[in-house]
């Protein structure tokens, strides 16, 4: 062998060995920003729900995808201002969706939607972080509904009982006690080894205020996660906030304990859902809605279920919460939730 072919393979190895440092990153361009949701240009490799971060540290996830562009919503704030976000910005993909803490590290705590605490009860110790979207159990790995979820309500109890791995919605109007019924719910897993998980959509601060201080005095707040999007938080958050609350409960139902969620309330995730797609130039559908907007909930509330014996015996039930306008339940929300539970 020559002293050249030597010196090449010697080369070779060495170079092939040898890390040079450079990482390839896909760059897009912010176009426009309206109201907590950027349209970017430029990132032909971002997939739907991405995580997208931006030159000034916010971040946001895909929503929608076309040849020109794709739509971002922001995670960071609400408002026109979007953040600090600007036209002009630079975004990066991460190559991640979005995910949350999971784990009893949660219990009793009090946080957003991305699992940041609200309740200044320092850091989460969580298990792991899990994907705020992740597909409903198979058929084959559910079982039978059998065990019975005690409302504490009698009439509720006695004519339309509720069982573990169940998803059953509370339908009414303005200030006819859904909310109430719901909280009196998590209020009565007391003594049960039953982990609570209360969702607020878009739900004033007060009113958020008022159902934890009654878990706390009542219930047993040891064994709930509270899960809270104010109206002044990003579209975004208020958008993942029901996902994220089934991540989070889903953890106990595949290790095999037993979870309740209660989503207060569906109705405000719509219209939040319908105000985000027109944005992003959807187009509209009935009453504005775009038409996936039935799927939305859909593959949400099919998260609810009771698993076999071989994925653990776990269960997770739903309780989503609807608001009706005069009775009028065969408005377009209303009738979709109807059909999914």
């Amino acid at each position: 062998m020559s002293d050249d072919t030597t010196w090449l393979n010697r080369a070779s190895q060495r170079l092939a060995s040898a890390s040079l440092g450079v990482k390839l990153q896909h760059v897009g361009r912010v176009q426009s920003v309206s109201d907590g949701v950027a349209m970017v240009s430029g990132l032909d490799a971002a997939r739907l729900d991405e995580r997208l971060v931006f030159e000034g540290g916010q971040s946001g996830f895909v929503h929608t995808l076309d040849r020109e562009q794709l739509g971002c919503v922001l995670l960071d704030a609400g408002g026109e201002s979007g953040g600090g976000v600007v036209a002009g910005q630079s975004v990066y993909c991460t190559g991640e969706v979005v995910r949350v803490p999971v784990g009893p590290g949660l219990l009793g705590r009090v946080v957003d939607p991305l699992g940041r605490p609200l309740d200044e009860k320092g850091d989460i110790e969580a298990v792991r972080t899990d994907p705020v979207e992740r597909p409903a159990p198979a058929i084959i790995e559910r079982d039978a509904v059998v065990h019975p979820v005690q409302t504490g309500t009698l009439v509720v109890d006695a004519m339309f009982a509720l069982g573990r791995g169940q998803r059953e919605l509370i339908l009414g109007d303005r200030t006819t006690g859904k909310s109430s019924l719901a909280v009196d719910t998590i209020v009565n897993q007391r003594g049960t080894d039953m982990v609570c998980v209360y969702i607020a959509v878009g739900q004033k601060t007060s009113s958020v205020a008022r159902v934890i201080d009654q878990v706390r005095r009542h219930g047993d707040p040891s064994r709930c996660i509270f899960v809270v999007a104010s109206p002044a938080a990003a579209p975004g958050l208020q958008w993942l906030a029901p996902f994220a609350g089934f991540t989070m409960a889903e953890y106990f139902r595949d290790t095999g304990g037993h979870a309740l969620v209660v989503v207060d309330d569906l109705s405000k995730h719509a219209a939040t859902h319908r105000e985000i797609a027109l944005l992003t130039g959807q187009s509209p559908g009935r009453e504005a809605y775009p038409g996936d907007v039935f799927f939305l909930h859909s593959r949400l509330l099919e998260r609810a279920a009771r698993l076999s014996a071989a994925r653990g015996g776990g269960t997770l039930t739903a309780l989503p919460i609807a608001e009706t306008d005069a009775g009028n339940i065969s408005a377009y929300i209303p009738t979709n939730l109807i059909s999914i539970t």
